[in-house]
């Protein structure tokens, strides 16, 4: 048995800490993993005799220049570039033209698809690609970004499962073989896998964890407030709260042979009571936020109007139009990253001081839609047309941002008090140049052994290049809280290898169970791999415990036990992307910040998925070798 050295009892300590840190939330995890990084570097300066020195302080940042760290920015770019472009807001569009706007529908085709596409890339960077997604397809629907990144990223961590080249662990598996295959008899020589062995696997666990989400998603999912995607009805809210608006956003689709057909907006406008609004249209390719009273409506038009429900059903009847509550075809384009309600007053030296709205044609000119005007502390909703605009008017209006970052140029006319809108640029001219080297990037990974992070910095560079994104957007898309809690945890999992304090635990479980089955040992080895792959790199706990695995088998079979030496190694290889319970996989670590999840998040669902992936795992690797 290996001996408890100091060096392994002072690892223990700052393992313990850490995890201490992480559950109970003191301080934020980023914070937290630089603070033990921290600690780690200081036990150098300290006498030997009092604390050992545990990390070569020359490498105690290493993990800021690592291969993971490094991929991770990289794939953060190359999605914001993708995003840039509206690739990842049209490809949201097919997923709810598809699975609507339910989370039930949602969730398994969102986490399906990443799941078969981490199957043949790393995960984080399927994880990274689909955020942009995800986020579009919340502000558009309503969901919380809490209630859909989790069950992506665990599914983008199932899917690596699936392919002998979807996660490091399983690439490192057939040369960890090859290497254990040095030191045995030729009776005793293990066969290396083929790319689709561990498919049913893989299969079984993806399909595992969409189902497990599809049934317990809305008790373990927290529904945060904190999360990036707030959708049309919080913008709502948002106006309801603040100028005591009333109303929801409704959708109304003019078939052809319908009276509405061929009249201007203008004249739609008249059939409607005053605290309706037309705040956007679509024919054909065509669709217009604030469409000008001039324009007409042609069949076929879907109309979106704003305002309470009892006067849009009264007109919907009216006029034989279906009413839908809920936004498809004009979704995105009202989505709050895309438009919503301002402020804006009109000062003193303005051109249109005196003027009628009607005069000034603030929809065809500015793409501004007048909901009210404040005058003093009085709110003005009716016969807007012919109200005169005075100075220091507040017209609260609804526009694209495009349109309203173009009002805010306009000083002279114009001051615009709403600041905190998104000020979107979309390229969508520069798609073939996003495409060709998200290509090259991709093309890079599968085709050639060069190492993730080059591939994939060599498709960000590119994009950087190209202008599909700036390089002060480059930086913008980089989630540096990611990139510090991974980076400063890495000298803590070298810590946990180096020292030998990963090898005591591992020797000491198999020394405490004693003589098993071995479908026991087999279980107690993924058990292991779980743990070391909380605490320290997939990829290293895969090197130290796949040797083992192997040890274990042949000596068990050397007692007549019928133990699988490349099955127990598999065993590890899978287990290690068993990593749910708390943020240090690479994955969750990506999506704690969008999603606004905490800890006790992660505790809360993985915990059920960090059982059922080992339960499915046993049974599924026993069925099929």
């Amino acid at each position: 048995m290996v001996e408890l050295t100091t060096e392994m009892i002072w690892v223990l300590g700052i393992l313990a800490f850490t995890i201490y840190l992480f559950v109970s939330e003191i301080v934020r995890v980023d914070v937290a993993a630089v603070l033990v990084m921290v600690l780690l570097g200081l036990t150098t300066v300290i006498p030997d005799a009092m604390v050992p020195s545990l990390v070569d302080p020359r490498n105690l940042f290493v993990g800021f220049s690592s291969n993971a760290v490094i991929s991770i920015i990289a794939v953060m770019i190359i999605g914001a570039g993708l995003d840039k472009t509206g690739l990842m807001s049209k490809f949201a569009t097919f997923i709810m033209k598809v699975g609507g706007s339910t989370e039930g529908r949602i969730i398994p085709l969102i986490s399906s698809t990443v799941g078969v596409i981490s199957s043949f890339m790393q995960n984080v960077g399927a994880a990274a690609l689909f955020i942009p997604v995800v986020s579009r397809i919340s502000s558009r629907t309503g969901l919380p970004m809490s209630r859909l990144l989790m069950p992506m990223g665990f599914t983008a961590i199932l899917g690596g499962t699936m392919t002998m080249i979807g996660s490091s662990p399983l690439i490192l598996l057939n040369d960890l073989i090859i290497t254990s295959n040095q030191s045995l008899s030729e009776a005793q020589q293990m066969r290396t896998f083929e790319l689709f062995d561990v498919t049913p696997i893989g299969l079984a666990l993806v399909a595992t964890g969409i189902i497990y989400f599809m049934i317990a998603g809305r008790f373990v999912l927290p529904a945060n407030d904190k999360a990036e995607g707030t959708g049309a009805g919080n913008t709502l809210k948002y106006f309801r709260d603040t100028y005591g608006l009333e109303g929801d956003i409704f959708e109304l689709a003019v078939p052809a042979g319908n009276r509405l057909a061929g009249i201007t907006v203008e004249e739609l406008e008249s059939n409607l009571e005053h605290t309706v609004s037309i705040i956007a249209m679509k024919a054909g390719s065509s669709t217009r936020v604030a469409p000008a009273r001039d324009v007409v409506i042609e069949p076929g038009t879907t109309i979106a109007l704003m305002g309470p429900s009892s006067p849009i059903k009264v007109f919907a009847d009216t006029y034989d139009l279906e009413v839908s509550g809920h936004l498809s075809v004009l979704a995105e384009v009202l989505t709050q990253s895309r438009s919503g309600i301002s402020e804006v007053v009109i000062p003193p030296s303005s051109s249109l001081v005196g003027k009628k709205l009607s005069e000034v044609r603030m929809r065809k000119s500015y793409g501004m839609n007048i909901l009210v005007v404040y005058r003093g502390n009085e709110a003005i909703t009716t016969d807007l047309r012919e109200l005169k605009l005075q100075a220091g008017d507040t017209l609260v209006q609804h526009s694209t941002w495009e349109d309203l970052a173009a009002i805010a140029k306009n000083h002279n006319d114009f001051v615009v008090v709403t600041q905190d809108y998104p000020h979107e640029e979309l390229r969508p001219q520069k798609v073939p140049h996003a495409a060709v080297f998200f290509i090259i990037a991709l093309g890079l990974i599968l085709f050639t052994d060069i190492r993730l992070s080059i591939a994939l910095l060599t498709g960000a560079m590119g994009m950087i290049l190209t202008r599909v994104l700036t390089i002060d957007e480059a930086y913008e898309a980089v989630s540096w809280k990611t990139v510090f809690l991974l980076a400063s945890l890495i000298p803590l999992g070298a810590a946990v290898e180096t020292t030998g304090t990963a090898e005591w635990i591992a020797k000491s479980t198999l020394d405490i169970i004693g003589d098993v089955s071995p479908f026991v040992l087999q279980a107690v080895i993924a058990v292991l791999a779980t743990f070391f792959t909380l605490v320290m790199s997939n990829v290293g706990a895969t090197v130290l415990l796949v040797p083992l695995a192997v040890n274990i088998a042949i000596a068990a079979q050397a007692q007549g036990i019928d133990a699988n030496p490349a099955v127990f190694a598999l065993t590890v290889a899978i287990a290690t992307s068993n990593s749910f319970l708390i943020p240090t996989h690479q994955v969750n670590a990506l999506i704690m910040g969008p999603a606004g999840y905490r800890v006790k998040d992660f505790i809360r669902a993985g915990s059920v998925m960090t059982v059922l992936f080992l339960i499915v795992m046993m049974a599924m690797l026993n069925v099929v070798f």
